[in-house]
Formats: C-alpha cells, sequence, structure tokens
C-alpha cells in the first residue's frame, strides 16, 4: 500500500507514530514503514500537484481511492492520540463504534475497537 502526499516524509513519520512502526526506508520522495513482525508494510510517496482527498466524497471533488482501518484497543484513547499527533477527526461519522479520522495527508482512516 503506498499513499502519494506533499511531503512523504512527514506522513512516514505520522503513521510510524501512530502505529509504533519502524521506518525502514526513509527518503525525500518514497518511505517505507512496517511492523516489527509480519509482512505487512506501507509506504508514502511525494506527488507534486498532490491534492487532499474530499470526506465523505462530494460531486466535482477528489474522491478518496481507499482508507485504512485499525483495530484498537481503546477507542476514545486512539482517536485522542491520532489527533495529538496531527490527524483530524472528520465531521462525517457513519458509524458510532468507528471513528474517521483524516491523516495529515487528508487520507481518511477509521479506528474501531475490535471486540
Amino acid at each position: 500500500m503506498v499513499l502519494d502526499a506533499p511531503d512523504a516524509r512527514a506522513l512516514a513519520r505520522f503513521y510510524s507514530e501512530l502505529l509504533g512502526w519502524a521506518i525502514a526506508k526513509e527518503g525525500d520522495d518514497f518511505c517505507t514503514l512496517g511492523p516489527t513482525s509480519g509482512v505487512a508494510y506501507l509506504a508514502t510517496q511525494t506527488s507534486a500537484g498532490y491534492v487532499r482527498p474530499e470526506w465523505p466524497n462530494a460531486e466535482g471533488r477528489q474522491q478518496m481511492m481507499l482508507h485504512l482501518d485499525f483495530e484498537v484497543t481503546d477507542l476514545p484513547a486512539a482517536v485522542a492520540h491520532a489527533v495529538e499527533l496531527g490527524a483530524r477527526e472528520a465531521a462525517f461519522q457513519p458509524q458510532d463504534d468507528v471513528r474517521v479520522l483524516l491523516d495529515p495527508a487528508g487520507h481518511p482512516f477509521c479506528l474501531y475497537h475490535g471486540g
């Protein structure tokens, strides 16, 4: 999974701190990060002319192409932590037990409590 951003390093640092994942490779235009075990990884890349997606989708505006879901043990604490790191809670929340947030580049992501 690769997320475009106006600043690959800044977005990589956000997700590294949010998820506790290490940044494996870091450059001006491309970064990768991943958990200490497993095969998943996330990358960020600088994209000239990047346009923030609109959430919720709005006709004629840049739509999100995907969103990430993260299971957490304490939803209010996880939301507070994400906001402290630079995310913002979206105004539109379609579910009571899931929180939609926007990362610093505007990509929507969801935090939910795994039952």
